[in-house]
């Protein structure tokens, strides 16, 4: 995939290293020019000394052709600036917003952001789960608040337990897209068969993260 990200400080900076092993044409965007000149001794991507706000910078760092506009900086305007100038004037398939202040969420996804991330809210959940020793948790929602990432340990008295994905019939809307199982993690396939102590990623609508509760532990 083609990956603009705006904002080259840890997480812009990090996400570029990480994506790049995935084998991603990757350009950056930073209004400091030092951090950009660091970056392009260290890595070998397109680096745009520019604000990302700014339309022309934008093109120049590959926006129109991107698969993927990604707004990484610190600043909640900025980022929100930026993946709207990649929707509506580059079409860019898919933005990706970072939410500094969890309470701007709902302003990401109502300007129609496809995946505002509040690293805040992500932290605090698992957090929470944690303490609480609870097997459910709500990682994320995106596409306007539609859809949600949940994450479920299955218990040894989970009804899954040992039965394979294509034998299930998942709640609607729903779609099992990983399992961590250890240190392992398992991109599941029909004849993948769930085992206790997994860790269970998947993706639904809002509001219907009970069912998959329900569904994959055998309780409301």
């Amino acid at each position: 995939m083609k990956i603009v990200i705006v904002g080259a400080g840890k997480v812009g900076f990090f996400l570029a290293k990480r994506l790049i092993v995935g084998k991603h044409t990757i350009s950056i965007v930073d209004k400091d020019k030092q951090v950009c000149e660091d970056i392009a001794k260290e890595l070998e991507i397109l680096v745009i000394n520019g604000d990302g706000c700014d339309p022309l910078i934008l093109e120049e760092a590959g926006a129109r052709h991107a698969d993927v506009v990604a707004a990484v900086t610190g600043d909640d305007e900025d980022n929100m600036i930026i993946c709207q100038l990649a929707k509506e004037l580059f079409e860019t398939h898919r933005t990706v917003g970072r939410v500094n202040n969890p309470d701007n969420e709902h302003t990401f996804a109502e300007l129609g952001i496809d995946v505002p991330v509040d690293a805040t809210m992500i932290i605090g959940k698992i957090i929470e789960e944690e303490v609480s020793f609870a097997d459910f948790v709500n990682l994320m929602s995106f596409k306007r608040g539609k859809l949600a990432i949940v994450r479920v340990d299955l218990a040894p008295e989970s009804p899954v337990i040992n039965k394979k994905i294509k034998d299930l019939a998942l709640p609607a809307d729903s779609v099992i897209v990983s399992i961590v199982r250890g240190e392992k993690v398992i991109v599941p396939k029909g004849n993948t068969a769930f085992a206790a102590g997994d860790d269970v990623i998947a993706i639904t609508t809002v509001g219907n993260e009970s069912q998959v509760l329900n569904f994959l532990l055998g309780k409301m």
